[in-house]
């Protein structure tokens, strides 16, 4: 998403040192990247919108306008609008230290959930057989293990367990470790893969 036109763009140098302290705090706390910008997106955005006012300078009624704004007149998606109110929430908690127990009682969009489109066996088998090697080998491991994009990209061959079947996924969500089930159809090929890129 995009800041509308006509917002203010250049963010005085106290808010730019007040995103500099959130990006800290995120990290500190180790929430992965994806998480550290959107709480920074969101934050510049409040900030844009409340005509580059800082936020420690500002409350209920500035945060519940910006809220309303996105709900009515953008028309963001209840998930959306969760986003928002936690990546606003962050920074008065954790890096102003002010502490907003009203923000309980703002309401949320509820709009009907959507069913998600999926990709029936035979679509999946076109969209592979259009690829590289290399590259449908890495679209099969997240089909069949369930693993993130960031996280595959982010795979090391010493996470691989052929003989148990098993890969380690690494920081994934939340920062954890986890393991998930390599698919027998995969071994062969992880395996031949493995072997070229050794001989190299």
């Amino acid at each position: 998403m995009n800041v509308k036109q006509g917002l203010p763009k250049t963010i005085p140098e106290r808010q730019r040192r007040l995103l500099d302290q959130l990006r800290r705090c995120i990290r500190d706390k180790h929430y992965s990247l994806s998480t550290e910008r959107t709480y920074v997106y969101w934050t510049k955005w409040y900030i844009r919108f409340r005509g580059l006012r800082h936020p420690a300078n500002m409350g209920p009624n500035e945060i519940r306008t910006f809220l309303s704004y996105l709900n009515n007149d953008r028309n963001i998606a209840a998930s959306t609008y969760s986003q928002a109110l936690c990546a606003l929430l962050f920074p008065y908690k954790e890096v102003l230290r002010i502490e907003l127990p009203w923000i309980g009682g703002i309401s949320r969009p509820k709009r009907p959930p959507k069913r998600p489109s999926i990709p029936t066996q035979t679509e999946v088998m076109l969209l592979l057989e259009q690829m590289s090697a290399v590259y449908r080998l890495i679209v099969q491991m997240l089909y069949g293990t369930g693993m993130r994009l960031s996280e595959s990209a982010q795979l090391r061959i010493k996470d691989v367990d052929l003989q148990r079947r098993e890969v380690l996924v690494r920081a994934g969500k939340g920062g954890k470790d986890r393991i998930t089930v390599l698919p027998l159809s995969l071994v062969q090929p992880l395996r031949d893969r493995i072997r070229h890129y050794r001989s190299i």
